[in-house]
């Protein structure tokens, strides 16, 4: 067992540690929810001393369920939920944990589509600003909490603030500062035009080192040790942005693979070997040179069905989540089904966007509402896909990777809503195996990313599109579209009416 890798998968919400042999087989597991906390509207935040806490736990009750000792792990990988802002002090204390759902910033976000900021910003970066992006957060924090930014030694991303829990040093990777619009691309590094955009010179002092996602970050010190039971000295990987992880975990890391994430953000995201350049991209990120990817994504994946199971039917578990698939595939959609609109937490046109459910009768119930939810997820992730087959990206299949991948049910509806077929892997945790492939590497395990995939992934389900008629369903995402199009800008209109 002394060939045995780690990798680390904190999200939103949960935060799991995973235990894989080098053939990719689960050996050991755990997780934990944390708590997030909202003080003001549109403020998502969470303690990051919870955090550290959280993952020395499951890394301890990991190696427990392996039966594993700390010696036995050749190398950590971490992955984490991208943008958002973690900020440590100067002395590496916890000092502000923004989740990626947050829309604090989203009036300067509009301040600078509306004064010509996000038109200089995207030949820079690839992206435009947005509430989330942690560029933005981190120009608001400035603006609004000047206190707090002059305490801040460090700006990172939460898996960041994962490796250093483990090792003591400050540093991010490529994948993860690129997808959160602070690295200039494709020169793939931080650049002082683009952080005088952001209004940001000052903070090039306060942005860790940039290390390679498959290299050593550092290595676990006594106290991670005492707090986890890893042994002292183990390389730790410095990991990947989530999305990037659950694409090597799922098995797309070259160019040409489309990887879709349902999960508390619906990621729709393609591997190319150059970046693509268009504006109407939501963003692009970057692991290694030869390796760019164009993501559109928004929050309006699968946390849409944690909210209805939560809130609406007061219920939790997997039993919970499993009767919804039984009442899902009761349905037969038809032209009078319900429609709804996944923006809970905005849509990717318009952040302050909100979710409805359109075209309800009194005959409808339960199993119609959630059958429009799980649809309308897929026609969001649709519409993000659209626009990148409308810039002369294609593929002609996907692997499906989150939460949302477990429900044969929905593995189906994206097979026939998007048009392709799907794969999900044998691995369900996709976000710790790839972070796990980044561990193997550098630890010598494996001569590259590739090499890993071919050894630690395999298929288990492919789902190929099985409606001979699309004229319903396309139909209804037209109505899906032309509605979400129509309600975002009269909810802007509303704001500006009341502001």
């Amino acid at each position: 067992m002394t060939e045995l890798l780690l990798g680390l998968d904190a999200g939103n919400t949960v935060v799991k540690a995973v235990l894989f042999d080098r053939s990719g087989r689960v050996v050991g597991k755990a997780a934990r929810d944390g708590r997030s906390s909202k003080p003001e509207p549109g403020h998502v935040e969470r303690e990051i001393g919870e955090l550290w806490d959280n993952a020395g736990e499951v890394i301890a009750a990991c190696l427990r369920d392996a039966g594993a000792k700390g010696s036995d792990v050749a190398a950590i990988g971490t992955a984490g939920h991208g943008n958002g802002l973690y900020l440590l002090d100067k002395q590496g204390g916890p000092l502000l944990g923004i989740q990626s759902l947050d829309t604090r910033a989203a009036e300067l976000a509009a301040e600078w589509r509306a004064d010509g900021t996000a038109d200089t910003l995207y030949p820079l970066c690839l992206q435009k600003p947005w509430p989330s992006q942690t560029a933005t957060l981190l120009a608001w924090v400035k603006r609004n909490r000047p206190e707090i930014y002059e305490r801040a030694g460090t700006a990172f991303l939460c898996k960041d603030a994962l490796t250093f829990m483990l090792t003591g040093q400050r540093v991010s990777d490529y994948s993860d500062m690129s997808g959160c619009g602070l690295m200039r691309l494709p020169e793939r590094d931080y650049d002082t035009e683009l952080l005088a955009a952001y209004g940001l010179t000052d903070a090039r002092a306060r942005l860790p080192p940039l290390v390679q996602s498959d290299a050593v970050a550092g290595t676990v010190t006594e106290e991670a040790a005492r707090r986890t039971g890893l042994a002292v000295g183990t390389p730790v990987a410095a990991g990947f942005f989530d999305i990037i992880a659950s694409s090597v975990g799922a098995g797309a890391a070259e160019p040409g693979q489309a990887a879709i994430v349902v999960g508390t953000w619906g990621i729709n995201q393609i591997i190319l070997d150059r970046p693509l350049v268009d504006e109407r991209i939501f963003h692009a990120c970057t692991w290694r040179p030869d390796r760019y990817v164009a993501v559109e994504s928004s929050a309006t994946s699968a946390v849409n069905l944690e909210w209805f199971v939560h809130e609406i039917l007061g219920d939790h578990g997997p039993e919970a989540f499993a009767r919804c698939n039984e009442l899902v595939a009761s349905v037969q959609p038809s032209a009078d089904s319900p429609l709804f609109h996944p923006f809970l937490y905005g849509s990717g046109p318009e952040p302050m966007a909100r979710a409805a459910f359109l075209g309800v009768a009194g005959w409808h119930g339960r199993a119609e509402m959630l059958h429009a939810l799980y649809e309308g997820v897929v026609f969001e992730h649709r519409r993000h896909i659209d626009r990148l087959r409308a810039n002369g990206v294609s593929f002609d299949r996907a692997v499906l990777s989150g939460g949302g991948s477990r429900s044969t049910a929905w593995c189906q509806m994206f097979a026939d809503g998007i048009g392709v077929p799907v794969t999900v892997a044998e691995c369900e945790e996709t976000g710790a195996l790839g972070a796990a492939i980044a561990a193997g590497v550098a630890a010598g395990l494996f001569r590259d990313i590739e090499a890993g995939v071919a050894q630690m992934v395999r298929p288990k389900r492919s789902f190929v599109p099985i409606c001979q008629d699309r004229t319903l369903s396309d139909a209804r995402y037209r109505l899906y579209a032309d509605l979400a199009t129509t309600l975002a800008a009269q909810w802007q209109r509303y704001r500006s009416e009341v502001a």
